[in-house]
């Protein structure tokens, strides 16, 4: 992001916004030609910038359950501990954090029991020392880009 101008970065708020709004609408709010703000589109999805468009869904529409794990483990490195999470086709992200807790991991499960079965095999992983769950209930910002 440290190499788009200031209409690039206009465009990709007014796309956070709502991505299906006409190129008409973005070049009156980033006040560029219509011919601009398209070949602009099509260089920042080109380039990998902007990588797709995608549909979310509030929570409550939602098939299934998300949820975050907290977990703490006894590994040196977090990337020691990291092929557990890639085993889980369910995990959507596995980050480091800081605090308590090492790792936040959010899952999509197609089911509460599914849920509690990925919940139940990384619980009984040998390095993982404690494990807190989190299920999500609502969903009213999702910025992810």
């Amino acid at each position: 992001m440290d190499k788009l101008d200031k209409f690039d970065k206009a465009i990709i708020a007014e796309l956070r916004i709502d991505a299906r709004q006409s190129i008409s609408y973005i070049s009156e709010a980033v006040n560029l030609s219509r011919s601009a703000v398209s070949e602009r589109i099509k260089k920042l999805e080109n380039t990998g910038i902007i990588r797709g468009y995608q549909v979310l869904l509030s929570e409550s529409q939602k098939e299934g359950v998300s949820a975050y794990f907290e977990i703490q483990h006894r590994c040196p490195r977090c990337a020691d501990v990291v092929h557990v999470f890639q085993a889980i086709p369910e995990v959507i992200t596995c980050r480091g954090i800081t605090g308590d807790m090492d790792l936040l991991v959010y899952v999509q499960a197609s089911s509460m029991k599914r849920l509690h079965e990925i919940r139940e095999h990384i619980d009984a992983q040998t390095d993982i020392i404690k494990l807190k769950t989190h299920v999500v209930m609502s969903e009213w910002i999702d910025n992810r880009g």
